[in-house]
């Protein structure tokens, strides 16, 4: 039977019989997917002015991160590497989506980034970003006290890591 799943990330909604392994949207793990009447999703959180800087600079890495992926899915020299970017830019933009509902801003900002015609350059340069991410996302995460905060920065510790495998086997 077909139901409705929610992440409890990004609060997007699936429609499908079964939850997917990722969500389709901003790459959660399946355990943050529920179905919709059972899906805790809240954006309204009172932020320490230490999370709100963490945030606010999660923003930052989110909206550069989607835009040098959409400029490397038009310009690199590798038919998959341009459609590893640009999905790797759809789930930035979710990403940064996610930021902007906890600091409650009306629009994401826009980026621009610079990127390689290079498949192979943009993959070294995709691998250092997500290192960068995880390694801020996960000191983030540690010295959170907001609970839900620490849910995301955890979170999305697991989905660059997951986007970090895919650029490591790709430069083997």
């Amino acid at each position: 039977m077909v139901r409705l799943w929610r992440c409890e990330i990004c609060g997007d909604p699936y429609i499908g019989e079964t939850p997917p392994y990722n969500c389709p949207f901003c790459g959660a793990h399946r355990q943050h997917i529920k179905e919709a009447k059972d899906a805790n999703v809240n954006f309204d959180v009172s932020l320490s002015a230490h999370d709100r800087a963490d945030a606010e600079h999660a923003l930052k890495v989110e909206v550069s991160n989607s835009a040098f992926y959409f400029c490397a899915a038009e310009k690199t020299d590798d038919a998959e590497g341009r459609l590893l970017f640009k999905a790797l830019g759809k789930i930035e933009a979710e990403h940064a989506a996610i930021w902007r509902k906890i600091l409650k801003l009306d629009a994401v900002p826009k980026g621009s980034e610079q990127c390689h015609i290079s498949n192979r350059e943009n993959l070294g340069e995709s691998h250092a970003r997500e290192a960068r991410a995880i390694d801020f996302y996960r000191r983030a995460a540690g010295e959170s006290e907001n609970l839900r905060i620490r849910q995301i920065f955890e979170a999305l510790v697991e989905i660059e890591t997951d986007h970090l495998h895919l650029s490591e086997q790709r430069l083997k």
